[in-house]
C-alpha cells in the first residue's frame, strides 16, 4: 500500500514527542500539533487562524515577537535554552513535585520556513527538558554542598583553617591595594586538655561545638570565624582597627566565660585567652599577621589566661 508522503509527514508532525506550531509575521497561528493540543488543552480548531496571544496573553510578548521577527529578517535559526528562559508556555510537567520546578522546562527552536528564498512563516518547536533541568539542578546543588563541606570544620560547622586562610589572604590583598583597616583575633580555650582528661573527649567535643556556636552568634556577618585546629579559633575582622577588634575580643571572652557548658548534667566552666593584631605598614604578609596574633595570644596565657591582649 502506497501512503502519500504528505500524509506521512502530517502523521509524524502529529505524533512526535515535542511541540510544533507555526506562526506568520503577525503572530497568527498557522499550525498546532498534538503535543501542543495535549499540553495546552486547546485544539487546532480553537487556535489556528488566531493570534497566539489570544489564548496565551501571559507569553513574554516583547521577547517572543523580537525572536520571531529576527527569524523573518535574517532567515536563520534561533534557539532559546531553558537555562536562559525556563519555559515559554506554562505547561504542567509529569515529574515529581520534589524536583523544585513549577512548570515544564522547555528548549525552544525557531526555524524559518522558506518559499522562493523568502521567509513565509516561522516554525517553533518546544522540547520538554524538565528531567534534564532537574538533574542539572540536583548536580549543581550537590557540588555546592560538597564545596560547603570542604570549607567547613566537621566538628563545629564553622569555617575550617584552609577556608579561613584563603579568606584572610584575599582580605589582606584587598587591604594592600586599597588600605583601610583589618584585624585578626586568635583565641583558644584555657586548660582544654584538663577538660578532656577529666570529663572525656566526648564532653570536650561538646564544649568545642557549644563555644563555636556561641561565638558565631555574636560576630558580624562580614567577619570570618574559623577553627584553626584543636581548641584554637580565629576571627577575621575586615575594615576593623585594632582598638575595635580588642573590644570584640573582650565580647568573645565574656561570651565564653560567663556561662559554663552543661554536658550530661555536668557544668563545665570554660574560659579563653585572646590575642589580636592588625594590618599596618611594615607587615609583609598575612602569615606575619597570624604570627603576631599568636604571639599576643601566648602573652595573654603568660599573664594568667582568661584575658585578651593586643600585639604591640
Amino acid at each position: 500500500m502506497n501512503v502519500p508522503v504528505d500524509s506521512l509527514s502530517d502523521l509524524v508532525v502529529e505524533r512526535v514527542g515535542f511541540g510544533i506550531f507555526v506562526l506568520d509575521r503577525d503572530m497568527n497561528v498557522l499550525m498546532w500539533n498534538r503535543f501542543m493540543q495535549d499540553h495546552s488543552g486547546l485544539t487546532p480548531d480553537q487556535v489556528v487562524g488566531r493570534s497566539l496571544y489570544t489564548h496565551f496573553p501571559e507569553l513574554p510578548r516583547v521577547w517572543l515577537s523580537r525572536k520571531i521577527e529576527s527569524v523573518f529578517q535574517l532567515g536563520s535559526f534561533a534557539f532559546s535554552s531553558w537555562e536562559q528562559r525556563p519555559y515559554l508556555f506554562k505547561f504542567d510537567h509529569d515529574r515529581p513535585i520534589t524536583g523544585g520546578v513549577d512548570f515544564m522546562q522547555q528548549d525552544c527552536t525557531f526555524m524559518p520556513l522558506m518559499r522562493e528564498r523568502e521567509v513565509v512563516a516561522v516554525c517553533v518547536t518546544i522540547s520538554d527538558v524538565t528531567h534534564v533541568s532537574i538533574v542539572q539542578r540536583e548536580r549543581e546543588e550537590a557540588v555546592a554542598k560538597l564545596q560547603e563541606y570542604a570549607d567547613r570544620d566537621g566538628l563545629t560547622g564553622i569555617a575550617n583553617r584552609r577556608f579561613f586562610e584563603a579568606r584572610l589572604r584575599d582580605e589582606y590583598t584587598r587591604w594592600q591595594r586599597y588600605g583601610g583597616d583589618m584585624s585578626v583575633l586568635l583565641f583558644d580555650l584555657d586548660h582544654f586538655k584538663k577538660i578532656n582528661d577529666q570529663f572525656g573527649h566526648g564532653v570536650g567535643d561538646t564544649v568545642l561545638r557549644v563555644m563555636a556556636q556561641r561565638v558565631a552568634e555574636v560576630v558580624r556577618a562580614q567577619d570570618t570565624f574559623g577553627r584553626f585546629g584543636g581548641e584554637e579559633f580565629a576571627l577575621l575582622l575586615p575594615c576593623t582597627p585594632l582598638e575595635d577588634a580588642m573590644r570584640v575580643a573582650e565580647k568573645i571572652r565574656c561570651t565564653i566565660a560567663d556561662t559554663p557548658v552543661e554536658v550530661q548534667g555536668t557544668c563545665v566552666p570554660v574560659t579563653a585567652s585572646v590575642g589580636g593584631a592588625s594590618a599596618r605598614v611594615g607587615v609583609p604578609s598575612y602569615d606575619v599577621l597570624i604570627n603576631e596574633a599568636d604571639a599576643a595570644l601566648y602573652s595573654a596565657k603568660r599573664q594568667g589566661r582568661n584575658r585578651s591582649v593586643a600585639f604591640v
